[in-house]
């Protein structure tokens, strides 16, 4: 049992560190009417909808059938290199960070290694890394990129262009910089390269599910963007996937929903505590995206909008430094941890050399991207 807890809290960290918050706080706060009103029905039931519909479109394949497409003109390292990377850059704007790196660091893993081991071991840790950078870069351009954006873009009540409008020079920056750093990276290496798969990816007796995904998909952007109620999304959300495949329901991410909780409760406490409420404000107040990104690196991005959120206006900057904040620490973005599992359980030998690779990588990343908003966006 000792073992199980030990493991147990190890694996979810955030949200044990979400309900000790939230429990700490209902001793400050004892639970009244009041605690109805600080849960974000909305963004849960949202977030519920487009994980579950990510999930089903993973298991149709389509992501891999496009990767193996793409790959199957691959002629130089270059080429390998910046379509993996920039696989999780695009993909990661619909269907989320996790969900990008979930289907494409396995997926790089075994490419790599039928291009060859000398590609395979030059090329594997800094692919992967400028994967999981990619992720956390391209997800940030829209609201259904990554949780804090779902939460900060309801919070804020702006509109989807104006949304887009405000992360798309960040994303345009991080493109151009992606991109040369995968060229610079790749470039020693001259000699042909040629990705064969043994056995592609079909997609032929899918197209119904592949149909009702996208539909889904569709209605829950629709409720996204507030044209029609996010409780219609969530009733044919979950009426289409009890249709199409029952057993989707056990691969949601129902712990990232408990976290979610548990940091509303601590949100809503604190700010029920006036000095603690009135520090935190003068904290946060004209310092949101150097707030956003110190308390990411610390707690992560997503437990940091919704910390910050409770005491600040300005969801605008809110939202520029808690996705800049994904980089820098290994558990500044919590996708970031899915891409170091990965290779610590594929490549035991590469995790020290990964750590060191991922710290300067995303700290070079970091700092050019803050430098960018000093002279663009401050």
């Amino acid at each position: 049992m000792k073992e199980k807890i030990t493991r147990f809290i190890k694996q979810e960290a955030v949200l044990c560190a979400a309900l000790i918050l939230a429990s700490v706080s209902m001793l400050l706060v004892p639970p009244d009417g009041e605690y109805i009103n600080y849960i974000d029905f909305r963004t849960l039931a949202v977030l519920f909808c487009l994980m579950g519909v990510m999930s089903g479109l993973q298991k149709t394949g389509l992501f891999q059938w496009v990767a193996e497409t793409l790959l199957t003109r691959v002629r130089r390292a270059w080429q390998l290199v910046m379509i993996l990377v920039l696989l999780c850059f695009f993909s990661s704007m619909l269907i989320t960070n996790d969900v990008a790196l979930i289907t494409f660091v396995p997926f790089t893993l075994t490419v790599l290694g039928l291009a060859g081991q000398e590609i395979r071991t030059r090329l594997l840790v800094p692919t992967v890394v400028l994967q999981t950078i990619a992720a956390n870069l391209g997800s940030m351009l829209t609201p259904v990129g990554n949780p804090q954006n779902l939460y900060l873009y309801g919070k804020a009540g702006t509109t989807l262009s104006q949304f887009i409008l405000l992360m798309l020079p960040y994303t345009i920056a991080s493109l151009l910089l992606l991109s040369a750093w995968s060229l610079i990276q790749s470039r020693a290496h001259k000699a042909p390269v040629e990705v064969a798969f043994a056995e592609r990816t079909a997609l032929s007796g899918k197209p119904l599910c592949l149909g009702v995904y996208a539909l889904l998909f569709f209605i829950d952007l629709l409720a996204v963007v507030r044209a029609i109620p996010y409780p219609a999304a969530l009733g044919l959300t979950v009426i289409g996937l009890l249709l199409t495949d029952r057993a989707i329901f056990s691969h949601i991410d129902y712990s990232l929903l408990l976290t979610f909780i548990g940091f509303f409760i601590f949100i809503g406490n604190m700010g029920r505590l006036p000095q603690f409420a009135g520090l935190l404000q003068k904290i946060v107040s004209g310092n949101e995206v150097l707030a956003g990104i110190a308390a990411s690196q610390v707690i992560s991005n997503v437990p940091a909008a919704l910390l910050l959120s409770g005491f600040t206006k300005d969801f605008p900057s809110l939202i520029i430094g808690v996705n800049l904040g994904g980089l820098g620490t290994l558990i500044a973005s919590m996708a970031s941890l899915i891409s170091y599992k990965l290779v610590v359980r594929r490549e035991k030998g590469a995790v020290g050399a990964y750590f060191r690779y991922f710290t300067t990588a995303n700290l070079w990343f970091l700092g050019a991207l803050v430098l960018f908003w000093v002279v663009w966006g401050r």
